[in-house]
């Protein structure tokens, strides 16, 4: 079954897969300067909260590589503004920072064991591609336990763009539909389209087409129709910040889904790595929204389709736990309280991704 290639490392630089030309055109840029792939994550060439982690951990190693320093004093002093440059690409997805602190606790310890940068700047390498390597297994595992609560047959609904696209590997909540139609579950997935973006009529519809999953392209007004009479199994989506209490930050649109889901006794679930657990904040309220241009609403491709009036565009919203019935991840289903579930997740074992990872 077909599975997107979004982003790559390769001896020329960071390839990417840009993801704003989807459908019409698929076309990969190459990055050779952390500040690109900085600009390209800020700019949605490359989106999804795992996929943004994979490509911050790779515009780190990026900077480390191509760095004119000639002590590991003077590329510490680099390494942090590279960091920084790429922590303000966007502030809501938290796979970002989780990469970014996971690159900086193998700078440190590289630098105490040696101080060759040859040796420094490979070390970094191999961490990057380590991380593209680990969401690609986590994918896998999410797929495995989420397809359990997937429905034998009939409809499940999605939102925005929870697939291969997101994720650098088979997706997370498309990955979950991916996992339980390769085991035979006759499923068929409704997309709502997901304005202002149109991630799930340009993202998702073409990686269910391009996989052969049977699909139905619906407006985003469409969805409380469709949880009312088209006889919905489940929805899942994916998530780019999750709190302490379960509340989960994901593409604007996914809280009315949820609330109406919930409405209708249709199971809503959360598709997402453990890395999205942010357990420093309580709840949802704590997690930051970020606020995107406002010509991406009254523009569409760069067409006018609104009069030139104030509109809003917060790119996330928030579902309240109370309306999620698990969260799966690669190392288990979280059930409430997610309060004591989430961190018992978040302690356990990541053996299911080692084995992965080596098979």
């Amino acid at each position: 079954m077909y599975v997107a290639q979004p982003i790559e490392w390769t001896d020329q630089g960071v390839v990417m897969l840009d993801q704003r030309l989807l459908p019409a055109q698929e076309i990969s840029h190459t990055y050779t300067n952390y500040r690109e792939v900085a600009k390209a994550i800020r700019d949605m060439v490359v989106r999804g909260a795992p996929a943004i982690g994979v490509a911050a951990a790779m515009g780190v190693a990026l900077g480390v590589l191509h760095s004119s320093a000639r002590s590991p004093e003077a590329l510490r002093v680099e390494f942090a503004e590279i960091c920084d440059t790429l922590a303000k690409t966007r502030p809501t997805a938290v796979d970002l920072f989780w990469a970014i602190d996971r690159m900086k606790r193998r700078f440190a310890e590289l630098t105490l064991q040696t101080s060759d940068l040859s040796k420094i700047r490979d070390g970094m390498v191999a961490e990057a591609r380590l991380v593209h390597l680990e969401k690609k297994a986590t994918d896998e595992a999410i797929g495995r336990f989420g397809s359990e609560f997937m429905p034998a047959g009939g409809h499940v609904m999605t939102q925005c763009n929870a697939g291969a696209l997101a994720t650098g590997g088979i997706g997370t909540a498309l990955g979950v539909i991916r996992v339980a139609f390769e085991q035979g579950k006759k499923l068929h997935v409704l997309v709502p389209e997901t304005r202002p973006y149109l991630q799930g009529a340009r993202l998702t519809a073409w990686e269910l087409h391009k996989g052969g999953i049977p699909l139905t392209l619906i407006t985003d007004n469409m969805v409380g129709h469709f949880l009312k009479t088209g006889k919905v199994g489940a929805v899942v989506t994916g998530a780019d910040r999750i709190a302490a209490n379960g509340d989960t930050a994901n593409k604007i649109g996914t809280y009315q889904i949820a609330v109406l889901a919930k409405e209708n006794n249709v199971p809503f679930y959360i598709a997402a790595p453990v890395s999205t657990f942010d357990l420093s904040i309580p709840d949802g309220d704590h997690i930051p929204i970020e606020e995107r241009s406002a010509s991406e609403v009254t523009h569409l491709q760069g067409v006018r389709i609104a009069p030139d009036v104030h509109a809003a565009h917060p790119a996330f919203d928030v579902t309240p736990a109370r309306y999620i019935a698990a969260i799966f991840t690669e190392r288990g289903v979280s059930r409430a309280p997610y309060t004591e579930s989430l961190r018992a997740l978040l302690n356990s074992s990541s053996s299911v991704v080692a084995q992965s990872s080596g098979s």
